[in-house]
């Protein structure tokens, strides 16, 4: 009987159901090896823990905000493909989970030739990692796409002309990197010299290749958090929480909603539905069908088992709806973390990510076009707490204001630091939290978490005076209240 338990609960996750678990740290056990140890990770520790299992995390920093919760930790580069196998090596995990891109991708796909299982999958975290193959992969799924042109940020002559053949305004983007980092918004052409360096200055590695893309002007933006997962027969499907509408900052989220009745906001942001625009619950169920078509083509291409945070645009005109896809992320994604209050207990985002590199189920229901939706429970937001300064020992003031409003939760992430630039100590950018709200819709929720968001003073060692996130550059280019 020990046999037969250690058998079907350690030994390597495969694509077949999992019906036995076990306590964790035993000799049975299944293991889990987060490869990135953020905030998005940390849900997913928890909630292995929460079934029984062994929990590894691994990061470049020591004390990263899933390095806390883990059983064991390891802080090494990971880039470093002898340092990345040491640690599997060692450990001997049921699953590797990919939580970010900046893995050695060459050792990644050897381990998973030699039969370790990554999840999602080694092909998708390749893709993604460049938005170069990202697009490439996109269009192949057959979904649309802003115009875009390839360039190499070396070259200043070449980018400004892809600029101008572009058109204004438009976006340059690294092609190796995430949350934001290498972006610029091009509105005139002295913007492209700036943008250029930022390219080439952000970019993750020795990446010298940009994006430039057509400017969509968007009603909404979107993640929609397609689960590819398995079913009661154990095939492979796919289930759908409903749309997340977000909005970003110089390409980093700032703030996302999720509503059981998605005509509070979809096609348009919720504070157009009802001012700029009639409630319209067939453009909405048109939005969401086309959602939920371009995310299972997008996650089809990609393949493997996990949660994939699809980034669509929205737009509605004349009666119709467009969806364009931008990104993907083969793993929970930070606009997924408001599901931590719209779901219920055991079905957020990094809850659904466990189950489904798991084997274990995710129930949902089919809807009248044959997708398998899962519902949230209530309307819900989240609004970031950014850091104001940057150093060592960081301190936050206001909980008690920001916490004080029935439906609101304050969340912080653990970060021991931010960066600290004695020359823009004030713009650091750094994400050590979120408030998280529920509402009776989606823009009350919205408007609380984000409130209360702002009500969150910090200080550093290195900054000692208080500072809200209203004194940062991104509450100066843009804030909605």
């Amino acid at each position: 009987m020990n046999i037969n338990l250690q058998l079907q609960s350690q030994l390597p996750l495969n694509y077949t159901k999992r019906d036995i678990l076990t306590s964790p740290c035993q000799t049975n056990s299944c293991k889990i090896l987060l490869l990135g140890s953020g905030e998005l990770g940390r849900e997913v520790i928890i909630q292995a823990q929460r079934l029984g299992m062994a929990t590894v995390a691994v990061d470049r920093y020591e004390n990263a905000p899933a390095q806390q919760v883990a059983h064991k930790s390891y802080t090494i580069d990971m880039l470093d493909g002898d340092a990345v196998r040491h640690v599997v090596e060692l450990e001997k995990p049921s699953a590797i989970v990919c939580e970010i891109e900046a893995i050695n991708l060459d050792m990644l796909m050897r381990l998973e030739k030699e039969g370790w299982p990554v999840r999602p999958n080694a092909k998708a975290v390749w893709i993604t990692m460049n938005r170069e193959r990202s697009r490439d992969m996109i269009a192949k799924a057959g979904v649309p796409t802003s115009k875009y042109i390839y360039v190499d940020t070396e070259d200043a002559d070449e980018f400004k002309k892809a600029v101008e053949k572009m058109g204004y305004p438009c976006v340059s983007k690294a092609i190796m990197s995430s949350s934001g980092h290498g972006s610029y918004f091009i509105k005139t052409p002295k913007d492209i010299e700036p943008a250029r360096l930022t390219a080439l200055k952000d970019a993750r590695g020795s990446g010298t290749r940009a994006i430039i893309e057509e400017y969509i002007d968007f009603d909404t933006e979107v993640t929609e958090l397609a689960v590819r997962h398995l079913d009661e027969n154990g095939k492979i499907v796919t289930s759908f929480p409903r749309p997340i509408g977000h909005y970003q900052i110089d390409g980093d989220y700032h703030a996302s909603w999720q509503s059981p009745n998605v005509t509070e906001y979809l096609p348009w942001k919720p504070e157009d539905v009802g001012s700029k625009f009639k409630p319209d619950e067939d453009l909405a169920k048109k939005a969401e069908r086309k959602i939920y078509k371009a995310a299972k083509k997008i996650t089809g291409v990609l393949g493997g088992l996990g949660v994939f945070g699809v980034e669509l645009f929205v737009k509605a005109e004349d009666g119709k709806v467009q969806v364009l896809g931008n990104e993907c992320s083969p793993r929970p994604h930070d606009t997924g973390m408001v599901t931590f209050m719209s779901h219920m207990i055991g079905m957020n985002e990094g809850a659904l990510h466990l189950r489904a590199i798991s084997g274990l189920p995710v129930p949902a229901r089919t809807n009248e076009d044959g997708y398998r939706i899962i519902d949230p429970i209530m309307p819900a937001s989240s609004h970031v707490i950014k850091a104001g300064c940057g150093g060592w020992d960081p301190e936050f003031r206001g909980i008690w204001n920001a916490g004080n409003t029935p439906g609101v939760n304050v969340y912080l992430f653990g970060k021991p630091n931010v960066s600290y630039d004695p020359k823009a100590p004030k713009d650091v950018h750094r994400r050590l939290g979120i408030t998280l709200a529920m509402g009776k819709n989606v823009l009350d929720a919205k408007n609380k978490a984000e409130v209360s968001a702002h009500k969150i003073e910090m200080r550093t060692r290195q900054f000692k005076k208080w500072i809200t996130q209203d004194n940062t550059l991104d509450a100066r280019k843009k804030h909605l209240q």
